[in-house]
């Protein structure tokens, strides 16, 4: 089932934005995206990231 008009509810944040980009049928807001780019490795939000991003994986093969 292809959905026609997905919403813009961030997987990152949780919260719903006009800009950002779509991955997998997941969307991440360009704030999210902008932060996690800026994102060091030893960073302490880098897990919960990774985590999240997990998440569009998990989805797309349950």
């Amino acid at each position: 089932m292809i959905e026609e008009n997905p919403s813009n509810f961030c997987i990152i944040c949780g919260n719903e934005r006009s800009e950002g980009i779509r991955i997998v049928n997941e969307f991440i807001c360009e704030s999210c995206e902008i932060e996690m780019v800026k994102t060091e490795v030893q960073d302490a939000k880098y897990p919960f990231f990774i985590h999240q991003l997990k998440r569009i994986w998990l989805r797309k093969n349950a």
